[in-house]
């Protein structure tokens, strides 16, 4: 069989791998966006390292843009075969393709109408903007989609079988173990997709995979160590006061409509609940995470034993007297404008799109407000650039002095950390070779060393396009 690796290679954003097995049969893991603005990877999302139509079966480890966001694009090109992923991802998709569609249409438009005042004003060579796909290409591609269990081996064909074990990383992820009968001889390869945290709330810890001949592993935070609870919850405790009663000012929590905000409200729904949340106005301004709260609450399925006891005591942990779910966008504009304390954990968590850009741009240059980054950012977007202390930004055209402060909590992230990554692979004990995918180079790099010191020789770091034969007693690069 060979790998070839067509995103998330040496990035942290754009998953996909690509597998042609000795029969023919071709496999795609994951079918990201590409969420950075690098000049090297300026034409990623449009174009493809394989033929969509050739591919025969796509699986799918969980939601997130990253992983799933050219899925339309993918069947506009030609790809007809099944979209295999769990039930809470296939739901999840549902509604975050959409938001995806809309939001390139939306950006589509906008470009093409400053591109016209521009034409009319002095000769301009550049052509309009089409978006990837639009609403219509995400109703044609969720007819691909098959929704199947967790820890129950399906049969993709006569020679292939996919097993799909929780990642505790959001709701549906998984782990993805490909069992590939060759004659007598059984080959096994792994797919971490995105490894979650253990004892993080609402979802159940990571489930380790089965031991495997080759694995893809992710690799975000292979060189960091996160906070634990309870210095975690005792520090945004103390961002919340600072902020919003010393400073009386806004906190804005850029956050993942799916998991990150729903996680950030279930620890305020706690807090409150044991008296300590400050009596402070909480919005989540993003429609998108409004819809995903209905879906987490439609699948319990995924959540872990603290979460259900806790619905014992509330039977609402995404909500509290003094939070408000924001879908207008009047009543999001009404924030943009507001002088009074208030958390606004709004969308999208790198910044590069969606409401809390309109946030930040009213915010950014006033030093009683506070930005708080909880997750991982690409360096070439905003929020990468605000967590690497840049003193100027430019949104909407316009720059503005960075003057609010800046705050980061890694431990709200989703991603294992390197002692995390290292504990959910420790029973591969029959691995021939490992791969590093989605992360920094630099990350990678801490995180190989790790390994080899760990029990772990054979980690290899490939680059976009790079090719992997894989066979019994050896593995050729192309």
């Amino acid at each position: 069989m060979e790998v070839k690796f067509c995103g998330a290679a040496q990035e942290v954003t754009g998953s996909c791998h690509f597998i042609t097995l000795d029969n023919g049969f071709k496999i795609v893991l994951d079918c990201g966006l590409y969420q950075g603005r690098s000049k090297h990877m300026e034409n990623f999302n449009s174009t493809w390292l394989f033929d969509p139509k050739e591919v025969d079966c796509l699986i799918l480890s969980h939601a997130h843009i990253d992983h799933s966001g050219r899925l339309p694009k993918l069947v506009k090109d030609g790809f007809r075969g099944h979209i295999v992923c769990t039930h809470a991802t296939r739901s999840l998709c549902a509604i975050m393709l959409l938001d995806s569609a809309k939001i390139q249409e939306r950006d589509a438009e906008y470009y093409n109408k400053r591109l016209l005042k521009k034409k009319n004003k002095k000769s301009n060579s550049k052509k309009k903007r089409e978006p990837l796909y639009n609403s219509d290409d995400v109703a044609e591609t969720m007819k691909h989609f098959m929704g199947v269990a967790y820890d129950k081996w399906y049969r993709l064909n006569d020679h292939l079988e996919v097993l799909f074990r929780d990642a505790g990383h959001i709701l549906g992820s998984a782990s993805v173990t490909l069992r590939l009968q060759d004659g007598e001889k059984t080959v096994d390869f792994g797919f971490t997709g995105d490894i979650g945290r253990p004892d993080r709330p609402i979802l159940r810890d990571p489930v380790p995979m089965p031991e495997v001949d080759y694995l893809i592993c992710e690799s975000t935070y292979g060189a960091k160590d996160h906070l634990n609870k309870p210095a975690e919850t005792e520090r945004f405790l103390e961002i919340i006061k600072h902020t919003c009663i010393e400073k009386r000012g806004k906190l804005i929590i850029p956050a993942f409509s799916v998991g990150r905000t729903q996680e950030i409200v279930y620890m305020l729904d706690q807090m409150e609940t044991k008296g300590l949340l400050p009596r402070i106005p909480v919005y989540v301004d993003s429609p998108l995470a409004v819809n995903a709260t209905q879906v987490f609450g439609a699948h319990p399925e995924c959540f872990d034993e603290k979460l259900n006891e806790y619905l014992l005591i509330d039977d609402n942990p995404f909500g509290f007297n003094r939070l408000t779910y924001v879908r207008s966008v009047t009543l999001s504009k009404r924030l943009n404008e507001t002088k009074d304390a208030c958390i606004i954990i709004s969308s999208s968590g790198m910044m590069n799109a969606g409401r809390v850009r309109h946030h930040l741009f009213n915010s950014i240059d006033q030093e009683k407000n506070t930005l708080l980054i909880v997750g991982y950012c690409s360096p070439d977007t905003p929020g990468g650039m605000l967590r690497n202390g840049i003193k100027e930004l430019k949104l909407f055209g316009e720059i503005k002095p960075v003057k609010m402060e800046i705050e980061i909590m890694d431990s709200f992230s989703a991603h294992a950390d390197r002692n995390e990554i290292l504990e959910f692979i420790s029973n591969q004990k029959k691995l021939k070779k490992l791969f590093l995918v989605h992360g920094e180079k630099k990350s990678q790099e801490a995180l190989k060393g790790m390994l080899n010191e760990n029990g772990f020789p054979d980690v290899e770091i490939p680059k976009l396009g790079q090719k992997f034969e894989l066979a019994d007693e050896a593995l050729e690069s192309k």
